[in-house]
C-alpha cells in the first residue's frame, strides 16, 4: 500500500494540481492587495469615499457592510478577467489549433486549355476534349 500511495502522489496530475492551487492562492492574495491598495483608492478618489470597506447600511441596528462586498466583487472581477485573458483565451486558441485538420489531398486538377476542374486520373478534358497529361 505504501508504494501505491507514493506512486499516486508522484503522478504528474497530483503534483500539477498542488502547484496550481499554490499559485492560485498566491495570485488571489496579489489580486486582493491590488484591489484594496490600488484600485479601491483610485475609485474612491473619483467618488470621494476614501475606503469602500467602511461603507455600511444600518437597518434596525444591524450593519450591512456592503463596502466589503464591493471590494470582494472588484477582486472577483479582476481575477475572472485575468483568468479569462491569460488562461481561457490561450487554451481555446491552442485547442482550435490542435483540432485544425491538414488540407485534404486534391482530387482534381485544372485543364491547361480551358482551366476547368477535371479528375486527376482523366486523360482528356470533359469540357474542351483537350488531351491532358
Amino acid at each position: 500500500m505504501g508504494s501505491d500511495f507514493k506512486k499516486f502522489l508522484l503522478r504528474g496530475n497530483v503534483v500539477d494540481l498542488a502547484v496550481g492551487v499554490m499559485i492560485g492562492a498566491a495570485f488571489g492574495t496579489v489580486v486582493s492587495s491590488l484591489v484594496q491598495d490600488v484600485l479601491t483608492p483610485l475609485i474612491a478618489a473619483i467618488v470621494g469615499q476614501p475606503d469602500f470597506s467602511g461603507l455600511q447600511l444600518t437597518i434596525n441596528g444591524s450593519a450591512i457592510m456592503y463596502g466589503s462586498f464591493l471590494n470582494a466583487m472588484i477582486a472577483f472581477l479582476v481575477v475572472a478577467t485575468s483568468v479569462y485573458i491569460f488562461v481561457v483565451k490561450p487554451m481555446n486558441a491552442l485547442v482550435a489549433l490542435s483540432r485544425r485538420q491538414p488540407p485534404a489531398d486534391p482530387t482534381t486538377k485544372k485543364c491547361g486549355e480551358c482551366l476547368s476542374e477535371i479528375p486527376l486520373d482523366a486523360r482528356r478534358c470533359a469540357f474542351c476534349a483537350m488531351a491532358v497529361a
